[in-house]
């Protein structure tokens, strides 16, 4: 991956298809009128197109905003479970690099580790 992701950053995948063809200006307004988020919170916003090939990662790295985006030229981005009732799913760092790779989701267990919560 690009760029590094710290432990108190926290990841939103959008659940509907998005349009791929948009920038900076159209995936802040989805993530406002869509996810009720604030696109400058420095969180990643994660968008997949409907064919699940193609991937953007929108953030605010407190200078303006990055796109990271990535075609796949084999096989689809998997999405993990969402509830239909909710725009979106706040998922985690591992769960994002699985999506990344291709990895089944349905076959990944995670052990139990402590998690400090503020």
């Amino acid at each position: 991956m690009l760029f590094g992701i710290s432990s108190n950053t926290r990841l939103f995948l959008f659940a509907g298809p998005a349009d791929m063809r948009k920038g900076f200006d159209g995936l802040s307004g989805l993530v406002i009128n869509k996810l009720k988020q604030d696109p400058l919170s420095g969180d990643l916003f994660i968008f997949i197109n409907r064919a699940r090939t193609l991937i953007k990662i929108l953030v605010w790295d407190q200078t303006g905003f990055a796109i990271w985006h990535k075609r796949l030229e084999q096989g689809t981005f998997e999405m993990p479970l969402i509830d239909s009732s909710t725009n979106s799913v706040e998922i985690n760092r591992q769960k994002l690099m699985l999506i990344l790779e291709g990895i089944s989701l349905k076959n990944i267990r995670s052990r139990k580790r402590f998690l400090y919560k503020k």
